[in-house]
C-alpha cells in the first residue's frame, strides 16, 4: 500500500505491528518532534524581517573638538526585541541614525548609517563592525578626546556602537585578567597613596604616554617595565 506523504516530516518512531491508534488517530507526537517545533517558532535575525511599529534604542551624544566638528554628534542606536517574553529573548541593533548641526559631514553620514543600518538587519555577527571602524585613521591625523585617543571621527562612532553593543549583552565588556586586574589595583593604590601629578581627565599620571593597545593615555613605567594601567598592556610580557 502506498501513503503519499503532503506535510512536511518532524519526527518519527518506530512502532510495532502491534501498535495501534484508535479511531484512526495520527500517533503521538515525540520529544524530538516537540523540540523541533518549539525551536521552529524561536526568531532569528534576518534581512526579511518586517520592521515593527516601535523599537527600543539609546541616543549617544558625541562632542569631538572644534576642529573635527563645530557640533555635537547625537547617535541613535535602534533595537528589535526577538522572541519577546520568552526564555529565547534578545535585543539586537535593527538600525542607526547619525543627527548634528554640521552639514560639513552629511553626504558620508547618511551613507555609513545606511551601510550600517543593513549589516544589523542582515543578522548574524555584527561585532566586526566595531572593529571596521576603528581601523578608519582620518590622513589628517587623529586626536584626544576625554583623554583617549581617537584615529577619527569614525573611529570614534565605532567606539559609541561598541558601547551600545555592551549595555545590550551583544558584546562582553573587555577586562583585564583577574592576575593583572589585582596587580593593576595595587599599582593604582600606590599612586593613590603617593599621588604624582595625576590628569584630571583621565585619572591616570599626568606623565603617562598613550598605549598602542587600548589608546589610552596610562602607559607608566613600573618595576622597570612599561605597562598601561588601562588594559595591562605589558612591553614584558
Amino acid at each position: 500500500m502506498t501513503i503519499k506523504i503532503q506535510k512536511q516530516i518532524v519526527g518519527f518512531e518506530v512502532r510495532s505491528s502491534d501498535d495501534s491508534a484508535p479511531n484512526g488517530a495520527a500517533p503521538a507526537t515525540t520529544a524530538a518532534a516537540q523540540a523541533a517545533s518549539s525551536s521552529a517558532k524561536v526568531v532569528q535575525m534576518h534581512e526579511a524581517l518586517q520592521r515593527p511599529d516601535e523599537l527600543v534604542g539609546s541616543t549617544y551624544k558625541l562632542k569631538p573638538p572644534e576642529h573635527v566638528s563645530a557640533h555635537a554628534l547625537y547617535i541613535t542606536i535602534n533595537d528589535i526585541v526577538l522572541n519577546a517574553d520568552t526564555e529565547h529573548e534578545l535585543r539586537r541593533p535593527f538600525e542607526m541614525f547619525i543627527n548634528s548641526k554640521n552639514m560639513e559631514h552629511f553626504q558620508w553620514a547618511v551613507a555609513l548609517t545606511r551601510i550600517i543600518s543593513a549589516a544589523f538587519r542582515k543578522g548574524g555577527d555584527v561585532t566586526f563592525l566595531v572593529e571596521e571602524l576603528r581601523s578608519v585613521f582620518d590622513p589628517q591625523g587623529g586626536y584626544w578626546n576625554q583623554g583617549k585617543y581617537r584615529p577619527s571621527l569614525v573611529a570614534e562612532i565605532g567606539d559609541v556602537i561598541e558601547r551600545h553593543m555592551i549595555k545590550i549583552g551583544l558584546l562582553r565588556a573587555p577586562e583585564p585578567d583577574p592576575i593583572q586586574k589585582q596587580f593593576l589595583d595595587a599599582k593604582r593604590e600606590e599612586f593613590t597613596l603617593t599621588p604624582p601629578n595625576e590628569s584630571p581627565d583621565t585619572g591616570f599620571p599626568a606623565d603617562a604616554v598613550m598605549c598602542n593597545k587600548c589608546h589610552n593615555k596610562a602607559v607608566i613605567r613600573m618595576d622597570g617595565c612599561m605597562t598601561c594601567l588601562s588594559c595591562a598592556d605589558s612591553k614584558c610580557g
